[in-house]
């Protein structure tokens, strides 16, 4: 395995060190992917954790712009999901529970009475295997046991996460089964432009017309809502918190799933973030039909992480590009089924800027 690549020219390389080990004893390695242009990303092999990513403001002054943790114990402590790629199904799935033919299928319940996520061991928790690529890449594959988590066929997925020299994070998924199955891949990073404080004033716009409105168990109730005249219209840049009041909710705040224009499939815009302060911006780019916006509402101190950060509610938001909740059991939804004889394909790229 190589331990380091890049072209010193560009700048850009690839570092691996040690991050860790499991109380199995299995040490686990960090990544630094380091860009021409000085940005860094930090992602380990367990659960794909992007632990680290530092960006420029508009004096040229570098932050940390992800919530995360300085070492493996702590994430071992358990967190929500900070950074990690989340699966088989990114997300809610009422009941835990679907149907595919005749067969119903029964997951982990840990979210109310819904399956979050993927389960109780999803693969934000599976040592993922390494291979580091040309340039500042690592590819990270995973194969996930028919039945796993109660999701029927054997899935092989991989997820390749770049740093490139256009100043993006670029996530490139991929998964084949053997037996019909849903999957349903998202990176669940935590955003703070700013790199400390609360996110309120950051500035949202979101390519989005409409949402799926929910239930009090966070599942949606199937319908399709238009954002005019609501608190989720953010077709103009729109400060996050300037509405938290108006949705109401303890604590208040969005996890909501928005239906991007395009309908997914190909490469396009989906949201942009400026934090006014320091200028920083970040585009959000997928292939995805949806993108759920969260806004960290359910932190609440306790959690202690890098630098000694007690992480508190809206200090981070997230944007999860992913299918719409509870797709399996909503057949008028973008389907989520892959079939043994097609790939699950996702992209998508986070572009970091200046205002």
């Amino acid at each position: 395995m190589l331990e380091e690549t890049g072209n010193a020219h560009m700048n850009r390389s690839l570092r691996k060190t040690p991050f860790g080990k499991l109380p199995s004893g299995k040490p686990i390695d960090l990544f630094t992917l380091t860009n021409k242009h000085g940005l860094v990303a930090k992602v380990t092999n367990y659960g794909t954790i992007i632990t680290e990513l530092h960006v420029p403001d508009r004096q040229g002054r570098m932050a940390d712009v992800v919530l995360g943790f300085d070492n493996l114990a702590q994430y071992l402590k358990g967190h929500p999901y900070f950074g990690c790629t989340v699966g088989r199904f990114a997300n809610r799935i009422a009941n835990g529970r679907f149907t595919l033919g005749d067969k119903t299928y029964r997951l982990p319940i840990n979210n109310g009475p819904n399956c979050l996520h993927g389960g109780i061991k999803g693969f934000d928790k599976a040592v993922w295997k390494a291979t580091p690529l040309k340039g500042a890449a690592v590819k990270f594959t995973h194969s996930s046991a028919d039945g796993e988590e109660g999701f029927p066929g054997k899935l092989d997925a991989t997820v390749i996460i770049a740093l490139t020299d256009e100043n993006e994070l670029a996530i490139d998924y991929f998964a084949r089964t053997t037996k019909p199955t849903h999957v349903n891949l998202t990176n669940h990073s935590y955003f703070n432009l700013a790199g400390r404080g609360d996110i309120k004033g950051h500035k949202l716009t979101l390519e989005s017309d409409f949402y799926t409105p929910k239930d009090k168990f966070d599942i949606p109730t199937g319908e399709i809502w238009s954002v005019a005249g609501t608190p989720f219209d953010f077709n103009k840049p729109t400060a996050i918190g300037s509405r938290f009041k108006t949705l109401g909710g303890k604590p208040p705040g969005y996890d909501h799933n928005f239906v991007l224009r395009g309908g997914g499939g190909t490469l396009m815009l989906a949201a942009r973030v400026v934090e006014p302060k320091s200028g920083r911006t970040m585009e959000v780019l997928t292939t995805e039909p949806g993108i759920q916006l969260y806004t960290a509402n359910w932190l609440d101190g306790s959690l202690v992480g890098k630098g000694g950060w007690a992480y508190q509610p809206h200090e981070a938001f997230c944007l999860e590009a992913q299918h719409y909740p509870d797709s399996p059991n909503k057949p008028h939804f973008p389907t989520t089924l892959l079939r043994p004889d097609q790939i699950y394909r996702q992209t998508t790229v986070h572009r970091f800027g200046v205002a």
